[in-house]
């Protein structure tokens, strides 16, 4: 099999999307558009892709070196004077080079690996090979004009006569090409067309026999306003929610599911309708994210649960922990195995040990918690000064009463026992108990007074 290099053409700016961001940056299931497309040929077997970048270049190229690295190289299109000209600008880095070139386009986040490397296969027969689809309303594409049943050229919208725009077979523009062919093909193209441009659609006349593939345009459309990014963001999260519960995963509603694509989720985990996994999550093997819950880099073991609406970011859930529901996990939070973070409960920077509760309505920040430490209802962690943050250490089995209040820097000691209601600004020796309340009085009668007035 010869070599093969992806030429990916993603330098337009999209004014359609009505965005200061370039099109090609704007992101389905986790991935930018351009991201979606370069991955895609190479999982097909391109060697390395060559980006034609024009608008907001320094951004595309930032994201995808970050992802793809040496594997990506970038051509500038100065001005944009049609695809042909685009795939000119590209072969300037293919000097020398043998083999086939793949074109595709920055833009079409659908489009499968599978069937790119069909497109390569049918360009090792012949110096051309394009994929096809049929649409019922082909308007905005190029129309496939066949001679034989042979694919003969392709005619732009704007240069079809009245037979040519009845035809249903259009051009997606998915091509791949024989290096040489290509490079002298490039070199034979005029702009004396309806749009002053240079067709790449041309250099499919030029080729004489041309290879075809059968496509289907629900994976082949492109994206160019906002409702189609919508409509393409649906279609990808549907398909990663579909081969997830094929691999064994529990999703009880496919449309309802929201997976990025560099998630992990292990079979036999369970995920209810409106969850969303976001950045790069994983998680284990019986693990249970409840309605609602929405995550972002955390890692959640094998037998966590994690109940409705519970929020959590750059977290560690621990096995069998349980968390929720309406909790917040922030940034740095790691829960070990059987402890518990309870409902409307917040944690941020704070290590819970095993078997350690914080049950409800608690905020623990900058705190670490040993193992077998209960938290009460309503205790407040308070590690910030107004200029830098403190640490509260609870050791193993400290029980820390209701409504308490632990001004950091902080030591709890083993198996202390602080009241409900305490206000701590001292170190607790271990298996002591912290007490600092007022007297309380009791006055007799007086309940009725304030009631009189």
């Amino acid at each position: 099999m010869s070599e093969v290099v992806a030429i990916v053409l993603a330098a337009g700016q999209g004014t359609r999307m009505k965005s200061t961001k370039a099109k090609v940056l704007h992101r389905i299931a986790g991935r930018s558009l351009v991201e979606w497309s370069v991955g895609a040929a190479l999982e097909a077997g391109a060697s390395e892709c060559v980006v034609v970048v024009g608008h907001a270049r320094e951004e595309v190229q930032a994201v995808l070196e970050a992802r793809f690295g040496g594997r990506v190289r970038f051509v500038v299109q100065e001005e944009q004077r049609g695809t042909g000209h685009a795939v000119a600008c590209a072969m300037t880095a293919l000097e020398g080079r043998t083999g086939n070139v793949l074109v595709t386009y920055g833009d079409c986040p659908l489009v499968r690996s599978e069937t790119l490397a069909k497109l390569i296969a049918a360009g090792e027969k012949q110096r051309c090979a394009l994929i096809t689809a049929h649409l019922d309303d082909p308007t905005g594409y190029g129309r496939i004009v066949r001679d034989r049943h042979r694919v003969s050229k392709i005619v732009e919208q704007a240069d079809c006569d009245e037979s040519q725009a009845a035809i249903s077979e259009v051009n997606p523009g998915l091509y791949c090409f024989d290096v040489g062919f290509l490079r002298d093909a490039l070199g034979a193209l005029r702009s004396d067309n309806a749009q002053g441009e240079l067709y790449l659609t041309d250099v499919v006349g030029a080729a004489g026999s041309v290879a075809d593939v059968i496509g289907d345009m629900a994976e082949l459309r492109g994206i160019n306003d906002r409702v189609q990014l919508a409509e393409c963001s649906r279609d990808m999260r549907v398909r990663i929610a579909s081969r997830l519960a094929r691999e064994g995963v529990g999703i009880t509603d496919l449309e309802a599911t929201f997976v990025d694509a560099d998630c992990v989720v292990e079979p036999d985990a369970v995920l209810e309708p409106g969850v969303h996994l976001r950045g790069n999550c994983h998680v284990a093997s019986g693990a249970r994210i409840d309605v609602g819950c929405v995550l972002e880099d955390v890692r959640v073991a094998a037998g966590a649960y994690l109940q409705p609406y519970t929020v959590a970011r750059e977290s560690v859930v621990g096995e069998r922990a349980q968390v929720g529901p309406f909790a917040h996990l922030r940034p740095q939070t790691e829960l070990g195995e059987d402890s518990k973070v309870g409902n409307f409960c917040e944690t941020k920077k704070t290590r819970v040990g095993k078997g350690s509760k914080v049950n409800h309505l608690a905020y623990v920040g900058d705190g670490i918690i040993g193992e077998d430490v209960n938290v009460g209802a309503g205790v407040i962690f308070c590690n910030y000064d107004g200029k830098r943050k403190h640490t509260t250490v609870l050791e193993d089995g400290v029980f820390v009463g209701s409504d308490s209040q632990l001004i950091a820097p902080l030591t709890i000691g083993k198996g202390a026992y602080v009241a409900s209601g305490t206000t701590v600004t001292r170190d607790v020796p271990a298996d002591a108990l912290a007490l600092s309340r007022t007297k309380q009085q009791n006055k007799e009668g007086y309940a009725s007074r304030l009631k009189g007035r």
